[in-house]
């Protein structure tokens, strides 16, 4: 691991969504993931996981991927990117007028060495999703590993 690396563990990114939810993102968000509760599909209530979807409102450029959502945007030469998984906490739902901010922190970067010999990167961060009103909606530990190629 570089110091540089090292230095970036407590780095924090901030993302507020620049209007509320809205009934029709709800409903949208249930319809496309399959979800049958009647709450969600009337835009009532948003799905727990709607919250967590930062893609939404990060205003971050498309990675090589598609993907638009937050990213630590780490320089790990020579490494494929696997993700390790995800803890989701639900706290309380939120509705159609909560503004979400997605506050992410950087919590480690630990080296570890896997089964066939290869280095890895493990990162954890932790992202705690809130309202408007700082009420605390949810919590996502992930896990990011940079395995050697």
């Amino acid at each position: 691991m570089t110091p540089a690396l090292a230095a970036r563990v407590g780095e924090e990114a901030v993302y507020t969504a620049p209007e509320p939810l809205g009934r029709a993102s709800i409903r949208y968000f249930a319809l496309a993931t399959g979800d049958s509760d009647p709450a969600h599909l009337a835009g009532d209530v948003a799905p727990p996981t709607l919250v967590c979807e930062t893609n939404q409102y990060a205003d971050r450029p498309r990675d090589a991927d598609g993907f638009a959502g937050h990213r630590w945007d780490l320089d790990v030469p020579g490494a494929r990117l696997v993700r390790g998984g995800n803890t989701y906490r639900f706290h309380s739902p939120a509705g159609p007028d909560d503004v979400i901010t997605a506050r992410w922190r950087l919590d480690d970067i630990a080296e570890r060495t896997n089964g066939a010999g290869k280095r890895m990167l493990i990162v954890t961060s932790l992202a705690t999703y809130t309202n408007q009103d700082g009420r605390l909606l949810a919590t996502n530990e992930e896990a990011l590993i940079y395995v050697e190629a």
